[in-house]
């Protein structure tokens, strides 16, 4: 069973483009709803307990099918910032260059994200005036 949502996806997509429109100036309680959003995605999508996603200080998940762990270190870990983490979620940064620059540390033969990311939840969509013929 996929885990529970927290964040209502509204909110989450809302932040999103919040962080899109200023990455550098976004508001901390936007970064964070929109980190914890996408972390939620990716535990939809590839629901189990075998790689921890942490992304400190806004959020940590369990995801992807596999033996689970029960204490201590996960031995499949992937872990960044909230700038690359939102950058990878929503395409603007590929995983093979964030890892290529040392944005992000995965350890363990599952911790590679390349087949969930971008999140096709994090996409952009057209606002009413951009659909067809329904703007200027």
């Amino acid at each position: 069973m996929p885990p529970r949502r927290r964040t209502d996806p509204a909110a989450g997509r809302a932040a999103l483009e919040t962080w899109r429109a200023d990455p550098a100036g976004v508001p901390l309680a936007a970064r964070r709803t929109a980190v914890r959003f996408t972390l939620e995605e990716v535990a939809a999508l590839a629901p189990g307990n075998s790689v921890e996603v942490r992304v400190p200080p806004d959020g940590a998940v369990q995801a992807v099918a596999g033996p689970r762990h029960t204490r201590g270190t996960p031995p499949n870990v992937v872990e960044t910032d909230p700038g690359t983490w939102l950058a990878l979620a929503t395409g603007t940064l590929t995983w093979a260059e964030a890892v290529a620059a040392g944005r992000v540390r995965a350890s363990g033969e599952r911790a590679d994200l390349t087949g969930l990311l971008p999140l096709q939840a994090a996409r952009r969509r057209p606002s009413a005036g951009d659909a067809p013929g329904g703007g200027a």
